[in-house]
């Protein structure tokens, strides 16, 4: 079994390093993230440097044996890995977005997802659908990540962005299931308990919006609803993937960054991910910007097929991760 395909994987640098073809090569792969900030150096010294740069790098990955597809965060303002002092085209935070006349925001969304597409880009990490209920969330409200705190106007939105991506064929993400707009802490430092903060009607929008998004994908976060799992943050939580899945038969899960420190704390990026697709998670997504753990992938990659051949890993339903993962490569990368 390709076990690569279940990977999201980041790498430091402009050019593909040898441990991710290698990787590749040997198990497959199902995705590469590309970021333009460095974590580990403090400099925007990553990923990408110029368009015609991303451009080779993404046909660069392309070429590899499993032809996997490219990811990026691209939702808008401080949330954009392609800037407009390297070259690329203008989008505003989700805030300012949403206070844009429409044909204004058609306009942008348009010039924004071509680019995209010209450059060789199948997935953006997007729309945040997370509601603005607590504007001094610091990861959602203070930095303009929602449209608005009117679930109405996020809706809308995210239905245009859909509109605009099925026309250039990007992939869309929504984010951060089960909805993170009211948690009060930082998930990339702790896990957030949003079980007070969640409200039924926000996550009904992931249901009703992601069969409509092109590439029908959600982005799991590490929240806790103690409601559903007392103990399990949303990314290794069978009752919560349980109760997406049941209403999400077909959508692509993927999981926020494997390497935020909440999980790192309670277990480590290789048990993590094990428990994270023994709860019904279709893709792993492992940024290698937090931390570098790039030597350590492979490593991880034959834990997941040992425990497929022991049986503590589901082989029927990796195989059905695996074929949806396949369906959107045949939808994006053709």
């Amino acid at each position: 079994m390709p076990i690569g395909e279940l990977f999201i994987l980041g790498f430091f640098g402009k050019v593909l390093p040898n441990w991710l073809k290698e990787f590749a090569a040997r198990y497959g792969l199902g995705g590469v993230i590309l970021f333009d900030y460095s974590c580990r150096t403090r400099e925007y010294d990553n990923n990408i440097e110029s368009p015609e740069q991303v451009q080779r790098l993404c046909a660069e990955i392309a070429a590899l044996p499993s032809a996997p597809m490219v990811f990026i965060d691209q939702e808008g303002g401080s949330v954009r890995r392609l800037k407009e002092n390297r070259g690329f085209a203008p989008l505003p935070s989700a805030r300012a977005f949403n206070l844009l006349a429409p044909d204004h925001k058609r306009a942008m969304l348009t010039a924004s997802v071509a680019e995209m597409r010209r450059l060789g880009i199948h997935y953006n990490f997007a729309p945040v659908i997370d509601v603005d209920y607590n504007p001094d969330n610091p990861n959602i409200g203070k930095i303009k990540r929602s449209y608005s705190a009117d679930i109405a106007e996020v809706e809308a939105n995210a239905l245009l962005a859909s509109e605009v991506a099925r026309a250039q064929r990007i992939g869309l993400c929504l984010k951060h299931f089960p909805g993170i707009g009211g948690a009060v802490v930082d998930s990339h430092q702790e896990f957030m308990d949003i079980s007070d903060a969640l409200r039924g009607e926000q996550e009904e929008l992931f249901y009703s919006l992601a069969p409509k998004m092109f590439g029908d994908a959600v982005l799991v976060s590490h929240a806790i609803v103690r409601q559903w799992d007392e103990h399990c943050p949303m990314t290794l939580s069978a009752a919560g993937l349980g109760r997406l899945r049941k209403r999400l038969p077909d959508t692509l899960l993927i999981t926020d960054d494997m390497q935020m420190q909440g999980l790192q704390k309670a277990l480590g990026t290789r048990e993590a991910s094990l428990q994270s697709l023994k709860a019904g998670m279709d893709m792993l997504c492992i940024g290698n910007n937090l931390f570098d753990q790039e030597q350590e992938m492979a490593g991880i990659a034959e834990y997941i097929a040992e425990c497929l051949r022991e049986g503590t890993l589901s082989g029927s339903a990796t195989e059905k991760s695996i074929a949806r993962i396949g369906k959107r490569k045949a939808l994006l990368t053709a």
